[in-house]
């Protein structure tokens, strides 16, 4: 009778803990099914609101707002620079035709033109408040002095040269003199300077003339906001480096933008940019609460991936595949955190400028820029949840890794061609120029872009290059169009064939979605079995190293 007791109470306690284990696994089955689930079939399942999705909507929004906002003030901004930038060359640039030549701006013979381009630039520059019709001054120290024009010369330190003779004697150091030209006294710069300007070409190899101007952008005020103030430093070249009997001419600008320092304005233009500082604000915290809701959802399916290997491991002795366990890592919720702390630090950008304490108008532009692309690109998530969007999305995925190794493979034979051109063809081809044009223009042949003008741009002097020119260029586009382009296609192809067929015959079962497969139906609507496709497709990732 003891023996019968014991027994009994023996086969209690294991059928009590068989429960407990049916009833853990139903529990986490549950769990699973519904992580897997879309956002409006977790709402019809246990009433959860998409708080997440309304986010994402209200932040796609705001934050493509504010882009277009700060992308037409910022191409005022770039408009202003660059039309300074072309009235100044025609201020200061003698006999210049409103085009650059090449990488210079205008090209000189003689000396007569020397001289004359030089005196032309010092001889507008104190001119300069009677000619230029812009708002746009001389630069003053603190103590309210004229900021002077700086002019140098460069040259060899001695020197003796005879072509005729073949003969020249050079010391290669090279010694540098500079005057100081003040605008008030523009009449006496000639006489008190007379000894700099007796030039030995053989021995000069180049002439700076370096000065510093003010302006105000006026144009921001139609867009209502505040105008800016800007310094302009302005780099005049003569580059005698070559001494090949062409002197080019040079005009850069380095243009730094300040707030102005006494302004007075009437109208909306202030009260506008409190009311874009509060948006700005805004967009900061959606896109804070945005990452915040990410942040808590990774670490929800992290848990959940704790959980279920924890019960795969005791029940059935077994250890969750690498790539089960990726379901639960969802790459889409790290690509919007990042957007969103992209966003935060391109809108605290945008609000440092409108308050005019910063002026990195291109670093707020690149930050901004890419939260946004970003942003768009996260819409891609909630497409997965739609059959016929999710063949797209499943064959990018697929074919990625397939595709990356492919292009390394290529893209050696690709170095290896543009390395040639350059060295071969860059003389003679201003395609060739340099290693990133010649990437550049091989990229463009592979699309099938400027393929005459790129035969008939070579310089025919030299027969031998001519020759090499047209094996490089014709094996080039012969072997990455023909070839590599259809391979890569071929490559794009065959994964979307291959979803095409998993989709129609059914996708291979994973450790995963047989553990889900395991549960009685649960109590949502029929609608919901939109979610079996999800999962079915999602676990396509677990098997296509297998089936590919």
């Amino acid at each position: 009778m003891e023996l019968l007791v014991r027994y009994l109470d023996r086969s209690n306690s294991i059928c009590s803990v068989s429960t407990q284990d049916i009833i853990k696994e139903d529990t986490l089955r549950d769990d699973l099914k519904y992580y897997f689930m879309s956002p409006c079939e977790k709402y019809r399942a246990r009433g959860q609101k998409p708080w997440k999705l309304v986010v994402q909507i209200l932040k796609i929004v705001m934050i493509t707002t504010q882009l277009i906002l700060f992308g037409l003030n910022n191409q005022l901004v770039v408009s202003y620079k660059e039309e300074n930038m072309m009235a100044l060359k025609n201020l200061f640039l003698k006999d210049y035709s409103g085009v650059d030549e090449d990488d210079y701006s205008v090209a000189v013979y003689n000396q007569q033109q020397v001289y004359d381009s030089l005196f032309f630039v010092l001889d507008q520059y104190s001119q300069l408040g009677r000619l230029s019709v812009g708002p746009i001054s001389y630069a003053e120290d603190e103590e309210g002095k004229l900021l002077p024009l700086i002019l140098c010369k460069e040259y060899y330190k001695r020197g003796t040269l005879d072509p005729s003779d073949e003969a020249f004697d050079i010391d290669s150091e090279l010694e540098t003199v500079c005057m100081s030209h003040d605008p008030k006294t523009a009449n006496q710069w000639k006489t008190q300077n007379s000894s700099f300007f007796d030039l030995d070409f053989y021995r000069l190899v180049d002439i700076r003339a370096t000065f510093q101007l003010k302006g105000i952008n006026l144009q921001t005020v139609r867009s209502r906001e505040l105008p800016d103030c800007y310094s302009f430093y302005v780099t005049i070249t003569f580059d005698n480096q070559c001494h090949s009997g062409k002197v080019k001419i040079f005009l850069d600008i380095d243009v730094q933008s300040c707030a102005c320092r006494d302004w007075k304005i009437s109208g909306t233009a202030q009260k506008n940019t409190h009311y874009l500082l509060v948006f700005d604000a805004f967009v900061i915290l959606v896109c804070l609460t945005s990452a915040v809701l990410c942040t808590r959802s990774i670490v929800l399916a992290v848990r959940l991936l704790q959980r279920f290997s924890r019960v795969f491991h005791e029940n059935y002795n077994h250890k969750v595949c690498e790539n089960d366990q990726k379901e639960f890592l969802n790459g889409w919720y790290v690509l919007v955190i990042v957007s969103d702390l992209l966003a935060i630090v391109g809108s605290i950008l945008k609000m440092e400028i409108q308050a005019k304490s910063l002026t990195s108008y291109d670093v707020c532009s690149i930050f901004l820029g890419t939260s946004t692309l970003l942003v768009w690109a996260g819409v891609i998530r909630y497409l997965e949840y739609f059959q016929k969007y999710n063949v797209l999305i499943l064959t990018m995925t697929a074919a990625f890794p397939k595709v990356l190794r492919f292009c390394c493979c290529a893209g050696m034979i690709y170095l290896g061609y543009t390395f040639c051109g350059w060295i071969v063809l860059g003389p003679y081809h201003e395609k060739f120029e340099s290693l990133s044009r010649v990437a550049e223009c091989l990229f463009s042949l592979l699309n099938g872009d400027d393929m005459f003008t790129t035969f008939a741009q070579l310089k025919d002097k030299n027969s031998l290059v001519w020759l090499f020119s047209r094996a490089y260029l014709y094996s080039f586009i012969s072997l990455f169009i023909y070839m590599v382009l259809s391979l890569f296609i071929a490559l794009i192809t065959d994964s979307y064939e291959t979803i095409k067929s998993f989709q129609k015959n059914g996708f291979p079962l994973t450790d995963l979605q047989k553990f889900l497969r395991e549960q009685k139906d649960v109590p949502v609507s029929e609608e919901s079995s939109q979610t079996d496709v999800h999962v079915q497709n999602s676990a396509f990732c677990c098997c296509r190293s297998k089936s590919l």
